[in-house]
């Protein structure tokens, strides 16, 4: 009885240290856990209302801000449309450090095509289509940060639409989906929101949002609240509303996607197989390909094909909708 007993007692009390250790290191863990979470939405707060801040808006007046809100997206120059880009893809790169960038790319491309050939023909045309590489790379992290955008947007509606349910405002709303949600969407709403807490305009705000993001999904939402505004309604029921059909979209966009797999395959097969085909020609049977390099105006137009073809094929398999 009395070891029955003892081993009982043993037993409570490892179960007892277990218990208390795993509360320990659950407080320590949890605790330096909130505390950088804490540090970390203070960060992007800080670093939000210093772009607010700094942002050129606040130094327009009135008048000019409604100019630059109304001006027609089809009228914008080559410009704005490379700063709108940088915007989208969330870079803090200023256009002429971009046309920089370019130059000095396309620059040393055609120094070294010039060193190694000895041709200008040759040399000016690989510069030219090089320096535009800085350009297709900030291109594909704006195609990128927006498909993220994409995926974040439907449960950030959601969390918006609840928050509004539960009487908070829409700014307060935006706030919370900052907090919640990773970025990109918690840079783009903070910085929405520490504008309006600046005090800019509402409508500018949630226009240059739509700005900077670039997708439709956010000129439909800026457009629902504006409206709304102006003429009421149950903004928590809308954006219910939006956040199903934006979730409808993301799934058809998927299935876009899936269903042109096949001709998006085919036309990087078709695009790298000219260029593998020389290189292993050159390597296997030099001089059979030496009369092809000795006249660089027949690379020039295989070049310039290439770039036809490829321009066509993705005109085909991208469409929107």
């Amino acid at each position: 009885m009395g070891l029955n007993l003892f081993v009982v007692s043993t037993f409570f009390a490892a179960i007892f240290c277990v218990v208390a250790l795993y509360s320990l290191a659950t407080d320590v863990l949890l605790r330096d856990r909130r505390k950088l979470r804490s540090r970390i939405e203070e960060e992007l707060r800080g670093a939000q209302r210093n772009r607010a801040k700094s942002s050129m808006l606040r130094q327009m007046s009135a008048t000019d801000l409604h100019q630059l809100m109304d001006a027609a997206e089809d009228h914008r120059t080559w410009h704005e449309k490379i700063r709108d880009m940088l915007d989208q893809a969330g870079l803090t790169t200023t256009p002429a450090a971009l046309y920089r960038q370019m130059a000095v790319t396309g620059i040393t491309i055609t120094l070294l095509a010039f060193f190694i050939r000895g041709s200008i023909l040759l040399a000016a045309p690989a510069g030219i289509a090089l320096a535009f590489v800085p350009l297709l790379r900030v291109r594909m992290i704006r195609d990128a940060r927006q498909n993220q955008l994409r995926a974040q947007l439907a449960d950030a509606f959601e969390l918006m639409s609840s928050t509004l349910r539960a009487g908070q405002s829409m700014t307060q709303s935006m706030q919370a989906v900052a907090v919640d949600f990773p970025a990109p969407i918690a840079e783009e709403f903070m910085l929405c929101a520490e504008q309006q807490n600046l005090g800019l305009d509402p409508e500018i705000a949630m226009r240059q949002l739509s700005r900077r993001c670039g997708i439709i999904e956010l000129k439909i939402f800026v457009v629902a609240v504006l409206v709304q505004r102006q003429v009421g309604g149950n903004l928590s029921e809308i954006l219910q509303g939006l956040s199903h059909v934006v979730r409808e979209r993301f799934r058809i966009m998927g299935l876009i996607n899936t269903l042109t797999a096949e001709g998006r395959l085919q036309a990087l097969i078709l695009m790298a197989l000219p260029p593998f085909l020389l290189i292993i020609m050159i390597f296997l049977n030099r001089e059979y390909t030496q009369s092809l390099l000795d006249h660089p105006e027949l690379l020039v137009g295989m070049g310039l094909s290439m770039g036809l073809g490829w321009l066509w094929i993705r005109k085909i398999i991208n469409f929107d909708f």
